[in-house]
């Protein structure tokens, strides 16, 4: 197993990169196309972000896969292109990443539940992550990333496919919402429930991404670190969304809004960092300064 990205986790904070669909968006992604599309049609566009996040200060980015799966194309016309699709992914962030950065390749939700909910069995969202991963691995990702999962059972399937098809680190991040009485799934797996299972099972690292902004991130950051022995990791939007007059998506949270509750982040224990929707370039390099600033040693401590 490639143990370079762990290891570099173990002795400091680990920045990830921010939001890859905005950015594909800012590059004329129109709505309604299938942003892997465009690791045939786009490919140029695709590295450039990858491009500006190392730029900022990114130790990793994560692939243009997110929605790579067999099951969330279903009808798209590329369905039979999974690992084509993967593969192109996995080499555009490749060529985009100097020696010692690394690449992860990301794997989100099939957007469908299983039995009795929905239609999917657990076995087969097992072998659909697995075809994922495997191309994944195969075109040169340091470590897998399952994202944004609002369901712990397929958290589960995704993480068990994963470590059968690829021979990495495989990290996971469950979406959350916050409630008075806590944090939760959209399922109403607790984070406590998340995180002992999913080290359990062989994950690398847990946490949370997508709908928290960065300060109501912080809670379940710490819940994680309560329950884990593992890295955690944090990767908030930046607030809600909202349409502006021109059509164009916002978000509630500035740059410097957003980066004000990283130190407390950090406090509360996630070792490895980045954005989701809505954060950028600017974000990163932002997270990028005040990690650094808070290295041992640093002299601006």
């Amino acid at each position: 197993m490639n143990q370079a990205v762990l290891e570099t986790i173990d002795r400091r904070p680990f920045l990830l990169d921010g939001g890859l669909g905005t950015e594909l968006m800012r590059r004329g992604l129109a709505q309604g196309v299938i942003p892997e599309s465009w690791n045939f049609d786009r490919p140029e566009a695709v590295r450039s972000v990858h491009e500006s996040y190392i730029a900022a200060g990114s130790d990793a980015v994560t692939t243009n896969s997110f929605g790579a799966n067999r099951i969330k194309l279903l009808g798209s016309g590329l369905e039979n292109r999974v690992r084509d699709l993967n593969l192109a992914a996995a080499r555009i962030a490749r060529e985009a990443v100097p020696a010692g950065k690394f690449v992860g390749g990301s794997l989100g939700p099939t957007g469908k539940f299983l039995v009795p909910q929905g239609e999917f069995t657990e076995s087969e969202f097992e072998d659909v992550f697995a075809e994922q991963a495997e191309a994944l691995a195969a075109g040169g990702v340091d470590f897998l990333i399952i994202e944004t999962q609002y369901d712990l059972a397929e958290a589960l399937a995704a993480l068990r496919g994963a470590c059968r098809a690829a021979a990495l680190p495989v990290f996971v991040t469950m979406t959350l919402n916050k409630f008075p009485r806590g944090y939760f799934t959209l399922m109403g797996n607790t984070v406590a429930q998340c995180a002992e299972t999913l080290e359990r099972t062989g994950a690398a690292a847990v946490g949370a991404n997508c709908t928290l902004n960065s300060e109501e991130i912080i809670g379940a950051v710490r819940l994680f670190r309560e329950a884990t022995r593992l890295p955690v990791i944090a990767q908030a939007n930046a607030g809600r969304p909202s349409i502006d007059g021109n059509g164009r998506v916002t978000y509630a949270q500035s740059v410097e809004e957003y980066v004000r509750f990283v130190p407390d982040i950090l406090a509360a224990g996630a070792k490895v960092l980045g954005g989701c929707c809505g954060t950028e370039p600017a974000t990163i390099r932002r997270m990028a300064e005040i990690l650094l600033a808070a290295r041992p040693g640093n002299k601006s401590n």
